[in-house]
C-alpha cells in the first residue's frame, strides 16, 4: 500500500468560518485597504472583492499592484482577540480525522499564527504532521501550484498519493491538474469533473474514503515532475 497524504484546507473545511471569522477578516481587509490605499470604505470593499475573484486571494492583488508587504498585511488583517468565541467546532472532528489512514497536513491560504490557533481551538492540532500556511508558499496562495508543490516536496510524496479536501472548487481544479485525488466539501448537488468525491460535511469523509481507491490506483512516474 502506498503512503497516503491527506491535505486539508482549514476554513470552511475543518470548521465553519462563514458565521464569524470570514466577516471579521473581510472587515479587517477592507479597513486595511482604506488606510493604506486611501480609499473610501465602498471602494476598498470593492477592490478587496475584485482581487479575491481575480487572483484567488486579496493579498495577491495587493502585492502585484501595490507592493504591499505580505507580513504586514497578514498580521493586521488576522487579529482575533476573541477567536475562541468565533470558532464553530465541527462535531466529532477528532474522531473523524483519526479514522483516516495515512499522514495529515493542513494547507491554508491563511497565515501560520491564525491556522495553528484555530487547530488548537478545534482540539486537533496534534493530529496533523504539518501546517502549510501562506508564508510557506512564498505568498503564492492557492490555487497557485507553488503551495501544492511545496507540500509534495516537503513530505516526499507524489501527487497520486495525495488527497486534497477542500471547499473551494478553484483550488480542487489545481489539485486535480497536478494529479491529486479530490474531495469537495459542498452542500450542493453538482459534481464537477475535477471532483472525485463530494461530501456536504467533513464528518462524512471516513464513510466515503473507500471511493477514492486509496490502495489500488494506477501509478504514473510523471505525476510529480
Amino acid at each position: 500500500m502506498q503512503a497516503i497524504l491527506w491535505v486539508f484546507d482549514l476554513d470552511n473545511t475543518l470548521h465553519d468560518a462563514n458565521g464569524y471569522i470570514f466577516p471579521h477578516i473581510n472587515r479587517s481587509m477592507t479597513a486595511y485597504l482604506q488606510e493604506h490605499l486611501q480609499l473610501s470604505e465602498a471602494d476598498a470593499n470593492a477592490l478587496r472583492q475584485r482581487y479575491w475573484r481575480q487572483y484567488g486571494a486579496t493579498l495577491s492583488g495587493l502585492m502585484r499592484h501595490h507592493g504591499t508587504n505580505p507580513d504586514h498585511f497578514l498580521y493586521h488583517t488576522h487579529q482575533f482577540p476573541e477567536l475562541a468565541k468565533m470558532v464553530l467546532r465541527t462535531p466529532h472532528l477528532r474522531q473523524v480525522l483519526r479514522r483516516l489512514p495515512g499522514q495529515k497536513v493542513v494547507f491554508s491560504n491563511a497565515p501560520q499564527h491564525y491556522a495553528r490557533a484555530v487547530l488548537r481551538l478545534l482540539k486537533v492540532a496534534d493530529l496533523f504532521d504539518d501546517v502549510v500556511a501562506v508564508e510557506q508558499t512564498r505568498y503564492r496562495p492557492k490555487p497557485d501550484f507553488a503551495g501544492f508543490r511545496h507540500v509534495m516536496h516537503q513530505h516526499r510524496v507524489k501527487a497520486r498519493q495525495c488527497v486534497m479536501v477542500e471547499d473551494s472548487l478553484e483550488n480542487l481544479q489545481a489539485a486535480k491538474r497536478l494529479g491529486m485525488r479530490t474531495v469537495w466539501v459542498n452542500a450542493g448537488n453538482r459534481l464537477p469533473a475535477c471532483v472525485d468525491v463530494k461530501i456536504s460535511a467533513i464528518g462524512q469523509l471516513p464513510g466515503v474514503a473507500h471511493r477514492l481507491n486509496l490502495t489500488s490506483r494506477e501509478t504514473n512516474d510523471s505525476d510529480f515532475e
